[in-house]
């Protein structure tokens, strides 16, 4: 990850690779913001210039141009924040890291965009460092040179010798660190990641976070998870050579004043077991353990910022294959606490994986229980690939929401509609793993809720927004994402926040 410096330097004697200024859309053409640092030549050149090269000031829109030795830097960057002069903080996130994404290769950038006060400063930070990723673990030497992110990046800001805003900053590099981490661990090719593997790479980066005994992991194997009748884990598990595994990680600190559990998904590949996919795009499978993913570095990440709110991260652990010893259509399984499964589709394993992890993580009586998972089909065809869902208790489905408008992630609110639920009766057990086909997303919620009690609950289904398989936009690149991390660690925050009032 680059290396941060704030500065209140003149942007024009900042002698970088390049130097990014924001540029809106305007009636009569695109405006530069905040840069009447630059010389009146230079802005009228940018002005003459904008038409010919189709520059707009558009979203995402990412221009550059030679400086020609007009200022120190060598190349100018605009970066499109829209039809506004005043962009909100996701705004300047997105324009922060839409052009440092385009920096792939250079030595160094400044950042010369509004940054006036905290917030704003924090989101040009933030955006910059979450656009500052590459993922070339399988690449050679020569191509992970040329895709290896900007090393040095420098923000210009009024507030630079303020002492006020290094917690802005820290918790900035904080929260990508978080989201670079969860991106890796999507991305990673299945064949290397499986659940001994993340949990041995789960077991390394607590070891590395240090903290010493707030911060604590536990494993259980397939034997201990047969022996604590976890069917959930056991019965997916069992059609892989690999097997499941169930990952504790938790940080306690010394005086808490609440208590949150987070429960994710980790399918490290999911083929849907005998019921097996079509074969087109199944290579995305591998991303279906992002909410665990996402999950173990939210619980970093509260460990990192010493937050007084204990957090409890699960793990759910499991590969799904088609085998000799898989589980078949018609199986009954029963959950950790005795509640019975007839499993009716294979593929609809993740819910069954979950249904351990909570009645698991609702044993030991947290204040709410939020889990995350790539659940369903049903929330891509609902709500897209950059929307997520949310659905649960009403007072948390409103606390997810508020924690994402605050992250600068997109969580829409859904229902749970309880004449749904009759369609997850089954004939021999408590509860069929699958129900109608129309409301799918619903359904998945409303199985989940039956192994929570009255524990204040959510559900956050990131089925389409956890992996972009399309073209990279604003700090979002193609892969894993990392969305769900700071969403969930901005709900710990406001926790923590309310806590101490």
């Amino acid at each position: 990850m680059p290396r941060v410096t704030l500065t209140s330097k003149n942007p024009e004697l900042l002698s970088v690779d390049a130097l990014v200024v924001a540029v809106a859309q305007g009636d009569s053409g695109p405006r530069l913001v905040d840069a009447d640092w630059l010389p009146a030549e230079g802005r009228a050149e940018i002005s003459a210039v904008a038409a010919p090269l189709g520059i707009t000031g558009a979203v995402d829109e990412v221009r550059k141009l030679p400086t020609g030795g007009r200022i120190a830097a060598r190349l100018l960057v605009l970066t499109g924040v829209g039809p506004t002069q005043s962009p909100d903080a996701e705004t300047l996130r997105r324009a922060a890291g839409a052009a440092v994404r385009e920096l792939a290769g250079s030595a160094s950038a400044a950042l010369a965009l509004p940054a006036d006060d905290v917030a704003a400063l924090s989101a040009v930070t933030e955006g910059a460092l979450l656009g500052a990723y590459s993922y070339t673990r399988y690449r050679d030497a020569e191509a992970s040179a040329k895709a290896a992110p900007v090393a040095e990046l420098q923000v210009v800001t009024p507030l630079a010798k303020d002492k006020a805003v290094k917690a802005a900053v820290t918790r900035a590099e904080v929260v990508a660190d978080a989201v670079h981490a969860t991106r890796d661990l999507v991305n990673a090719a299945p064949n290397d990641l499986y659940p001994a593997a993340f949990a041995d790479l789960a077991k390394a980066a607590v070891k590395e976070a240090g903290r010493g005994s707030a911060l604590k992991i536990t494993v259980l194997d397939e034997k201990a998870l047969v022996a604590g009748g976890y069917g959930g884990l056991t019965g997916v598990g069992q059609g892989s050579a690999r097997g499941p595994r169930l990952v504790k990680v938790a940080y306690t600190p010394s005086k808490p004043t609440a208590k949150v559990a987070l429960v994710g998904k980790g399918i490290t590949f999911d083929s849907g077991g005998i019921s097996i996919k079509p074969a087109a795009g199944m290579e995305a499978m591998k991303s279906d353990m992002a909410g665990a993913a996402a999950v173990l570095h939210t619980v970093l990440a509260a460990a990192q910022l010493e937050l007084p709110v204990a957090v409890t991260g699960w793990l759910c652990l499991a590969e799904n294959m088609p085998s000799g010893t898989a589980q078949r259509p018609s199986d009954v399984i029963t959950i950790r606490g005795g509640k019975t499964v007839e499993v009716l589709n294979t593929d609809a394993e993740g819910r069954l994986v979950m249904a351990d992890g909570l009645a698991a993580a609702v044993e030991e009586k947290p204040d709410v229980v939020l889990d995350i998972a790539t659940l369903t089909g049903a929330q891509i065809v609902a709500l897209g690939n950059r929307v997520s869902a949310v659905m649960g208790s009403e007072d948390v489905r409103s606390e997810v929401v508020a924690a994402a408008d605050a992250a600068g992630e997109q969580f829409w609110p859904m229902p749970m509609p309880a004449e749904l639920r009759a369609g997850l009766k089954s004939k021999v057990a408590d509860l069929a793993n699958i129900g109608d086909r129309f409301g799918g997303m619903l359904s998945a919620g409303l199985f989940l809720q039956e192994f929570v009690g009255s524990t204040p609950w959510a559900h956050l289904d990131i089925a389409g927004p956890s992996f972009n398989e399309k073209a990279p936009h604003g700090y979002t690149p193609i892969g894993g994402t990392g969305v769900g991390v700071r969403t969930l660690l901005a709900l710990v925050e406001a926790r923590a926040a309310a806590s101490s009032k």
